[in-house]
């Protein structure tokens, strides 16, 4: 990942930590990815799988936009 695709999703996951957990740019940064990793699979539906490979090229055929 280049580090402008690295920056774009930084900040959109930054935006969502602060929406749906109220967090500070600061407890953002001060996470781990196993901790955000923790957050979101306990805030997933019951039994929701992780978007394979394909789910994803999906995505980002659907939304090119990033």
């Amino acid at each position: 990942m280049d580090g402008d695709r690295f920056a774009a999703a930084a900040a959109r996951l930054a935006g969502l930590t602060g929406a749906v957990l109220g967090w500070r740019p600061d407890e953002f940064w001060a996470a781990t990815p196993a901790e955000l990793a923790a957050i979101f699979d306990a805030l997933a539906p019951p039994g929701a799988a992780p978007p394979t490979q394909g789910d994803l090229t999906r995505l980002r055929e659907r939304f090119p936009d990033g």
